[in-house]
């Protein structure tokens, strides 16, 4: 992966650039359809490339780690060929998830432990295992796990 600064506003911190991954170039600032379980919702694939003009899709880590499941992602050989997309994609890390499944997930030390809204089984994300949950997916942008607190939220919580 490169970035490349294309041009900056003097007037501001605005930017322009081109980031360049294995899956083709994706010129900034982008606006990128999210395709949380490996489609983007309520378009064809075809309006997603040709009318849209995506340049990339945002993969949900733990949607998709939950359904189809990393054996199908796999035996697909990753995201990419599963959706049939061949331009890049990024992953968020399940970061999200961990605000917004509060009533069924537990924050521990090392790491997350999600109740699937799907059968009830538990699942644990540790900042390692996103990373590898990801790279199964075969994205070209992978994010770290995160927290996405509350609002409002302690500066002490936040913080840590």
């Amino acid at each position: 992966m490169d970035f490349k600064l294309e041009k900056t506003d003097p007037k501001s911190r605005a930017r322009t650039g081109t980031v360049t991954t294995a899956h083709g170039k994706i010129k900034t600032p982008i606006f990128m359809p999210v395709g949380t379980v490996g489609t983007v919702k309520g378009i064809h694939q075809h309006e997603v490339k040709d009318d849209i003009k995506a340049q990339i899709i945002l993969g949900n880590t733990y949607h998709l780690y939950l359904k189809p499941g990393l054996n199908i992602m796999e035996k697909a050989g990753g995201l990419h060929k599963f959706m049939n997309w061949d331009g890049p994609i990024l992953t968020d890390s399940g970061g999200y998830q961990v605000y917004s499944l509060a009533g069924t997930r537990k924050i521990k030390e090392e790491g997350v432990k999600f109740q699937s809204h799907i059968d009830g089984s538990y699942h644990n994300f540790t900042p390692e295992y996103a990373m590898d949950i990801q790279r199964v997916i075969g994205a070209d942008l992978i994010m770290a796990f995160d927290e996405c607190t509350p609002y409002p939220c302690e500066y002490n919580y936040a913080k840590r």
